[in-house]
């Protein structure tokens, strides 16, 4: 039996009459826009070293889609790839330009990990803007690096080969899969906020970090603490030698030109 598009399946979840048609002029017209999440420092000199770059989609009236609200439905067509093609040369573009933060992370969606041709692409396109190959950092979520991990391995050694970063996002969501991280070699690790928000209330959630900790110091793994959203879990972090901090209570995301140098 054929697959039911999403938008016949759930019409209110888009509210367009021919979901593919519209991503897909979305992505011809530059009708998304980039937002960027700094990444707090928690020791050094420089402040915010780097940030995550978010998207959104603009709809009528200029407004702002959530990506909640398009990228499922990218996703149920498979058009993942084209995004986040799109997402890097903007990224590439942003820091060709000039920027604040001297690094930016982008998302990378499981089906862009199998599809062989990203890696060229990304050299190509950075090649092209003229950027510093260590300017850029991609993310990869826990559950990519579980359930496919003969393409994250391949995407990682060509992100090596080329000098790009290797994150991985959500770690510990589902489960603490300390041998995915040791056989990755990735470069930064982001301890899911699943566990990060319980770390003044929960010696479990305490334990994890900590033992994240023990693996990052020990393989040279960056440590990532993301969803801060109090002071006390800040200066907790702090405490605990996370590397780095990221949430609703470091900073807010803003329009990525916003970092322009």
């Amino acid at each position: 039996m054929p697959e039911k598009p999403i938008d016949q399946a759930d019409p209110g979840l888009t509210g367009w009459d021919d979901a593919a048609a519209r991503l897909k002029q979305a992505l011809e017209r530059d009708e998304f826009a980039l937002f960027c999440q700094p990444i707090l420092a928690l020791a050094g000199g420089e402040r915010f070293p780097m940030g995550e770059t978010l998207i959104r989609m603009r709809e009528e009236e200029q407004a702002l889609l959530p990506p909640g609200e398009f990228l499922p439905v990218l996703e149920h067509y498979r058009l993942m790839p084209q995004l986040d093609r799109w997402v890097l040369r903007h990224v590439a573009k942003r820091l060709a330009a000039g920027s604040r933060l001297a690094c930016l992370t982008m998302n990378v969606s499981g089906q862009t990990l199998e599809e062989g041709g990203f890696p060229a692409f990304v050299k190509d396109t950075i090649r092209a803007a003229g950027v510093p190959v260590d300017s850029l950092v991609f993310e990869i979520e826990e559950a990519d690096v579980l359930e496919r991990p003969e393409a994250v391995a391949r995407f990682v050694s060509a992100m090596k080969t080329v000098g790009a970063g290797v994150l991985i996002d959500g770690f510990a969501r589902k489960s603490v899969s300390f041998a995915a991280l040791r056989t990755v070699g990735a470069h930064f690790v982001k301890v899911d906020g699943s566990i990060v928000r319980k770390i003044l209330k929960s010696e479990l959630a305490l334990g994890k970090l900590r033992s994240i900790q023990a693996l990052g110091r020990e393989i040279d793994l960056k440590v990532i603490a993301e969803c801060v959203e109090e002071q006390d879990v800040l200066a907790r972090l702090k405490v605990e030698g996370v590397d780095y901090a990221q949430g609703f209570g470091i900073a807010q995301p803003q329009p990525i030109e916003r970092f322009a140098a």
